[in-house]
């Protein structure tokens, strides 16, 4: 009980010094004991959003993009140890729950020339992503520079590097579409690795 009452302490106070500092911030939302908040002017949380322990949300647009936006839909639920970084465009639709340790980005450092430490290179951009509405992402997931349709599952440490279309689900690293819901059955039917969507 004591541990309740002090995480909705923590709540509040986060709510009544950081609130105003963001792009926009819903009513019945928090985050809690965040690990870091970096362009905090370019996020915009929804309502009944709940962020959990240590996780890491930025929008800084280190890639030189025009605009950069980090969006959190309605009633989403972020786990704990996550680390989401836009440098252009992540949308989070709503109702989505995502697992503990899961990464979501739209960019990522340049390698190619090998004679440079991956550190000193630029970051590049990749794509904008949008996690649709109801989706699950499982522990562990990344997500880079693709999106996730609308109330897909996306399973325990896969890594989604291409578009998942709704009504999906996918595995693996990279992550392949391995059941999509059919709804003339009502029912997740297994499908065919080589079908087109």
């Amino acid at each position: 009980m004591l541990i309740l009452l002090f995480r909705s302490f923590k709540i509040r106070l986060f709510r009544m010094f950081y609130k105003s500092k963001f792009k926009s911030f819903g009513t019945k939302s928090g985050i809690y004991s965040h690990l870091k908040i970096d362009g905090i002017k370019n996020i915009s949380i929804g309502n009944n959003v709940n962020v959990a322990y240590k996780t890491w949300l930025a929008a800084l647009p280190h890639t030189g993009a025009g605009k950069c936006e980090l969006i959190i839909g309605d009633g989403t639920s972020i786990g704990n140890f996550n680390h989401i970084y836009a440098t252009q465009s992540i949308i989070i639709g709503k109702n989505v729950l995502t697992a503990d340790k899961v990464y979501i980005s739209d960019n990522l450092h340049s390698y190619e020339n090998v004679l440079l430490p991956i550190i000193k290179q630029p970051i590049k951009q990749i794509a904008s992503v949008v996690i649709g509405d109801g989706c699950w992402l499982g522990e562990n997931v990344c997500v880079i520079g693709a999106s996730v349709g609308k109330n897909s599952v996306i399973g325990a440490n896969s890594v989604v590097t291409k578009d998942i279309p709704d009504f999906c689900i996918a595995v693996g690293s990279p992550a392949q579409v391995i059941k999509r819901y059919c709804f003339e059955r009502e029912r997740w039917v297994r499908t065919n690795k080589n079908e087109n969507f």
